[in-house]
Formats: structure tokens, C-alpha cells, sequence
């Protein structure tokens, strides 16, 4: 199984230009899952579908991924606007108000979060979504899951993008997966850079964006002292493809460009995918 994952498409950024800036990166991002070698069985949409949260970017958006010969999942993020997404999205669950659902994928469970709040950048996870969370997990303790979230709950020491760990929402995140030893994974956007970091015993995976990138720049930072650093770069847009192996969710991340080959599977290359190939068990 493999599952392709967009994210922070920002959509809208430019309203007045139907061909903006990121409507052309997501049309890089699809063609390259569409044209390309990996054929996903599904693709998540991982928040900041929009800019502003607009019914019209949500509309453009929409035709967009409709295009791709694939079922699609979208969940908000905190560019997004919970009741414009619904309208938008009319089929997507919204148990309690908020955009949370289960998918079944054979032997592997997504549980899709909401961790919006209007007017809020971070994350937040109120106590009716971590109710619903942990009643989820307790109905199945065996099937191998992946939570499927926009925010990150870990902090990942890019300053002015940084969760703290002592934020209420991270603790009622945690309390609600706390003991659920199925949780193999949790996959995240927001960041805008490709992230990956054990928390609280789970690999947290997160999927680079659409939209342009966050400077990968780890120094403190003074909100009182502008210093003129890189924040926001014109980097390649990204995207995800988690591969199910029928044990565990390896999750591998591409861009939306055309590197030059420098090796080809001819006659030189073929000694070497021989030996390679027979070093394996029953090779």
C-alpha cells in the first residue's frame, strides 16, 4: 500500500491571480505524483489547504485535486476555516464539530485529528477531540494505526515555528494515545520542512510543503531584535509517499523537480543490482 501525503498548499495566497505562485507549485507537486513511477492507492491533504480559508480557494483547490485518479482525505490546519472547509468538503466526518475520521486500509487504521484553532497559529487539541481520539484507539488495540494530524506535538528547535512541550493541547494529545502500543506513527505538516523525531515512543513524520519553505535555522531568535535572517525560501515544493510494508510505514519525500540522471539500470549498472539483490536471504 502506499499512500501519498500534500501539505500546506496555501492556496489563496495571491487571491486575485487564479494562477498564483502555489496553485503552480501544486500543479508541479501533482503532476509529479501523477506522472511518476509510484502509483498511490490514496493521498492525504494535510492542512493549510488555504491561505485565508475562503470558500474560493477552497473551490480552486478542489477542482485541482480532482484530477487525481485516487480518493483524497483533507484535514484543516490553522490557515483554514473549519466551516468553509466543511462546506467545501461536505462527505469529510466532523463527530463534536470537529474534522476527525478513521480510515481502514486493510491491515493498517488512519485516524485523521483537527488540531485547529481559529485565530491561533500552533496546535490545539480541545478535551472533545481528545475524548473521541481515545475512545478510537480503545476500540481497537491490535490494527497498526497512524495518526494523521497537521501540527507536530514535538518541539523541532525552529524558533518562531517551535511547539512547547508544556502547551495544554500536547498534554491532552499525549494522555489520549497514552497506552495505545498500536500507534506505530503520527504524520504532520505546518513546519514546511521534512522532520522526523521519536516522541513519547512513536515516529513523528513530517511531510514538506507545497508552499514555499521554512529556513531550516536553528538559532534563538528575539522577537525585539530583528536580525534579517532567511525565514520563508522559494525552495522546491514537496510532498510525501508513505509506504506500507505489511510491518511498518516507511515514510520517503520527494520534490517536484527533474534531476538530471546520473546513473541508469543498463548493462553497467546490472553487476552491481545482481550483487546487491543476492546478498538478501533466498537471494
Amino acid at each position: 500500500m502506499l499512500i501519498a501525503q500534500i501539505t500546506d498548499l496555501h492556496i489563496g495566497f495571491d487571491a486575485a491571480d487564479p494562477n498564483e505562485y502555489n496553485k503552480q507549485r501544486l500543479d508541479h507537486v501533482l503532476a509529479k505524483i501523477l506522472e511518476g513511477p509510484n502509483k498511490p492507492d490514496l493521498m492525504l491533504v494535510t492542512g493549510d489547504i488555504t491561505e485565508r480559508g475562503d470558500p474560493e480557494s477552497y473551490r480552486r483547490t478542489k477542482e485541482l485535486l480532482g484530477a487525481c485518479p485516487f480518493p483524497w482525505h483533507p484535514i484543516p490546519g490553522n490557515h483554514d476555516d473549519r466551516t468553509n472547509f466543511s462546506r467545501a468538503f461536505p462527505d469529510v466526518p466532523t463527530p463534536g464539530g470537529f474534522v476527525q475520521y478513521v480510515l481502514y486500509l486493510g491491515a493498517l487504521r488512519l485516524i485523521l485529528l483537527d488540531t485547529l484553532e481559529e485565530g491561533r497559529h500552533g496546535g490545539a487539541f480541545c478535551q472533545v477531540r481528545a475524548a473521541w481520539l481515545k475512545a478510537r484507539l480503545e476500540e481497537d488495540r491490535k490494527t497498526p494505526t497512524v495518526l494523521v494530524m497537521h501540527h507536530p506535538p514535538m518541539d523541532v528547535g525552529i524558533d518562531w515555528m517551535r511547539t512547547d512541550p508544556r502547551e495544554p493541547w500536547v498534554q491532552r494529545f499525549a494522555e489520549a494515545i497514552e497506552g495505545a502500543g498500536n500507534v506505530q506513527s503520527i504524520l504532520c505538516g505546518h513546519l514546511h520542512v521534512p522532520i522526523t523525531a521519536p516522541w513519547r515512543g512513536v515516529t513523528v513524520a513530517v511531510c514538506p510543503a507545497v508552499a514555499p519553505g521554512v529556513t531550516l535555522d536553528l538559532r534563538p531568535m528575539d522577537p525585539e531584535k530583528p536580525d534579517l535572517r532567511p525565514m520563508v525560501v522559494a525552495d522546491m515544493p514537496g510532498f510525501g509517499m508513505h509506504w506500507w510494508n505489511g510491518t511498518e510505514l516507511v515514510s520517503l519525500y520527494n520534490y517536484a523537480e527533474d534531476p538530471v540522471p546520473l546513473a541508469k539500470f543498463d548493462g553497467r549498472m546490472q553487476g552491481l543490482v545482481k550483487h546487491l539483490m543476492e546478498e538478501r536471504p533466498g537471494g
